[in-house]
């Protein structure tokens, strides 16, 4: 039995008549291993080293994940290092004020585990599959130029756009030309495309509608300009696999025909999501007024060469930059809308928009106090 003291506990042993004999003796501890280290030191020398490996591959070990987030915001109304995003040169522009925002999502590859957990934890980041963003086998720098031409294609056609809207009349020029093939004899890039077959090139389709009627083996005429100079020849129309009529070899693009240049400059940036701001921007310095009415309004949207906007890619991110950068209004491609609508921040207005002539016109409701399409 156990006698509890006010002092504390005091273990005795007792006798067959209930004598105390006197206190127990402490337990004997177990002869000690001079020839090594105990168990429980070996035990603890392990946890630490499994802690320093977790440690070290959580820091430094590659996941197969990128973060993406919101990205830097650019206003094409203004400068980027001092160079106007969008310039026109050889012809007078208008004031502009406010701004038209283009957005972009932030893409950060070699993430270490910890370094992932935290971007996520963070709630700005999700985490995607790299590979859905460099595929096997294509290389970083592959994947850059992919996205540089992609940027420098939605220049291009934010400009035929912008000025069709305008009014300009469009130009259909040689852009590519197959190696070997009939064009490649007569043709040569950024030649102009006058006639095909008889018939007169206005718009690129024109070309393809021109070959419709013809078989390989035809002999057809050619119309064009090169260098300020008109000149025709007659080319053998070829064969290609899965064709019935003949085969030209030209890949034929719209461009606008006007009488001054623009260029489009924005550093470190890629991908074709930006078209539909610089649309918007080149119509504003191009016509009286402030088109955005000194407002905020920020966007996104790929833009073809007839001014049909389609749809993007991380447009959760690119609103909470918009919003973040003071943007009221965001335009969002007709395609995108019910994703927007689920995740648009609060206070920021969301307008649809499926074409270049609705996102004006969009703009200029909202200015004038009126409603405007949402998602």
């Amino acid at each position: 039995m156990s006698e509890h003291s006010e002092g504390g506990t005091t273990d005795t042993v007792v006798g067959d008549g209930g004598t105390t004999i006197g206190p127990a003796s402490p337990p004997v501890p177990p002869p000690s291993d001079d020839s090594g280290l105990s168990r429980r030191t070996w035990t603890l020398v392990l946890s630490f080293l499994v802690v320093i490996g977790l440690g070290l591959a959580g820091g430094f070990a590659r996941v197969p994940y990128v973060a993406l987030g919101p990205g830097p915001t650019y206003d094409t109304l203004g400068q980027v290092d001092g160079a106007n995003v969008v310039s026109i040169e050889g012809q007078d522009t208008f004031p502009t004020g406010g701004h038209l925002t283009m957005t972009t999502v932030s893409l950060i590859d070699e993430l270490s585990l910890f370094g992932a957990l935290g971007l996520w934890v963070s709630g700005r980041y999700a985490l995607a599959p790299r590979e859905e963003f460099f595929k096997p086998g294509v290389s970083k720098d592959e994947v850059r130029d992919q996205n540089t031409k992609a940027f420098q294609d939605s220049q291009t056609s934010a400009e035929v756009a912008a000025l069709r809207y305008l009014g300009y009349p469009v130009k259909v020029l040689a852009a590519e030309i197959t190696k070997g093939s009939a064009a490649d004899a007569v043709l040569q890039p950024n030649d102009r495309l006058r006639v095909v077959n008889g018939k007169q090139i206005t718009v690129a389709d024109d070309v393809k509608a021109a070959l419709e009627t013809t078989k390989p083996g035809d002999e057809i005429e050619i119309t064009y300009d090169r260098e300020g100079k008109q000149q025709t020849s007659r080319v053998p129309l070829g064969r290609t696999d899965g064709r019935e009529t003949g085969f030209l070899g030209v890949l034929a693009v719209d461009r606008a025909d006007a009488p001054f240049e623009i260029k489009i400059g924005v550093p470190e940036v890629g991908g074709p999501s930006a078209g539909l701001l610089f649309a918007l921007s080149i119509v504003d310095k191009l016509t009286p007024g402030e088109l955005n009415g000194g407002q905020s309004i920020a966007g996104t949207g790929e833009i073809n060469e007839n001014g049909e906007v389609g749809p993007i890619g991380g447009i959760p991110f690119k609103m909470i930059a918009a919003k973040e950068g003071g943007a009221t209004t965001f335009l969002v491609p007709a395609d995108n809308c019910v994703e927007a609508k689920q995740q648009a921040p609060e206070g920021l207005r969301l307008v649809r928009v499926e074409t270049l002539t609705g996102a004006v016109q969009s703009i200029e409701a909202i200015i004038a106090g009126k409603d405007a399409p949402g998602c």
